[in-house]
């Protein structure tokens, strides 16, 4: 299992692609299989661990030298261990895994479209590219994808809560992706309170932050960082609705399920994964435009939390995920005459 070298697996706080691979990790391990991680930072999983650095290298996120000497440094953990299947998550790692032996699983966490699309193209079927949600393919269906496998949470580790309180939460980044701002003029015009939970680490983020939200902020608008995992359930749990007006095609939206996890409908627009996450009517409400989200913030208290909680178990709890991986693990193999 090759994560990303952003944060530490699993992440104290940001780090969606960090908390499948762990999630993802312990759960094959639980299910009998071996499994070694390469990451950054510590040791915190059940794998057999190896360290590409010491300490994540995130102060230096969206720079291209630490994924490549992220890349170099698997490379040489690979090459020294005898495995089955090599499963990657991270950007830069499969260049170098033209020589390998055993096949690679790839698990592509982002668009795959424009310039993006022709990188995961250009490795042809050396690798096996596996989608997020059945948008993500779609949008790129001349890419090889070999299978679609939805992210997975545990949801029984997310506390559900029937009673809600009087806001509405707005967990992310701080982006115009995530659109934050259109956040803030929904609950605005729906008369409730807005708690803003988002990271704000990178460039971009500040000068969003700077120009677009800090000049808004007010009383009625909480603006407290980002969120550890114990604020962020909590907030969630609490939470009326959880109001995601993404602006991109996102290819999946974890948040989403944690918000559904807690009982608390989610209230977005049909981008990326959307539909495929929120029933609408049923554990959230998709808007079309902007116009819409304040009826939508007020529509969700006819929603019942465990209606929200049960759509999480069924589709979302992290033993489909770890069946979808191993089912493409097995299939990978066979193709390869690696497995009977």
């Amino acid at each position: 299992m090759v994560a990303p070298p952003w944060y530490e697996v699993p992440p104290d706080r940001y780090g969606g692609i960090e908390w499948i691979c762990s999630w993802l990790t312990d759960g094959l391990i639980e299910r009998g299989h071996e499994v070694f991680l390469i990451g950054a930072g510590r040791d915190l999983t059940k794998a057999k661990f190896f360290s590409t650095y010491d300490v994540p290298p995130t102060h230096l996120l969206g720079n291209v030298l630490p994924e490549a000497v992220h890349s170099a440094r698997a490379y040489r953990h690979l090459r020294d261990l005898d495995v089955d299947i090599v499963h990657d998550h991270s950007f830069l790692s499969p260049m170098t895994a033209g020589g390998r032996s055993v096949p690679t699983v790839l698990t592509v966490h982002t668009p795959a479209e424009g310039d993006l699309a022709e990188y995961y193209g250009s490795f042809g079927s050396r690798f096996r590219l596996v989608a997020i949600s059945e948008r993500q393919r779609r949008l790129s269906p001349e890419l090889p994808w070999f299978a679609t496998v939805r992210n997975g949470i545990p949801v029984a580790d997310y506390p559900f809560r029937e009673e809600k309180e009087d806001f509405v939460l707005f967990v992310g980044r701080m982006s115009p992706d995530k659109a934050p701002h259109l956040a803030i003029q929904a609950a605005r015009e729906a008369g409730l309170p807005l708690i803003i939970a988002a990271k704000c680490t990178e460039v971009h983020e500040f000068e969003y932050f700077e120009a677009f939200i800090k000049p808004v902020l007010g009383s009625d608008v909480n603006y407290i960082g980002e969120a550890d995992t114990v604020t962020k359930k909590d907030l969630l749990g609490r939470a009326r609705a959880l109001v995601c007006p993404m602006q991109w095609e996102e290819p999946f939206g974890i948040v989403m399920v944690e918000a559904l996890s807690c009982g608390t409908p989610v209230v977005a627009f049909p981008r990326g994964a959307v539909p495929e996450i929120v029933e609408h009517g049923v554990s959230g409400v998709i808007c079309l435009d902007a116009s819409e989200l304040p009826a939508a913030i007020h529509a969700t208290a006819s929603l019942n939390p465990h209606d929200c909680r049960k759509r999480a178990e069924t589709l979302f709890d992290t033993a489909p995920m770890i069946a979808g991986y191993e089912s493409a693990y097995q299939r990978a193999l066979l193709e390869e005459g690696l497995f009977e």
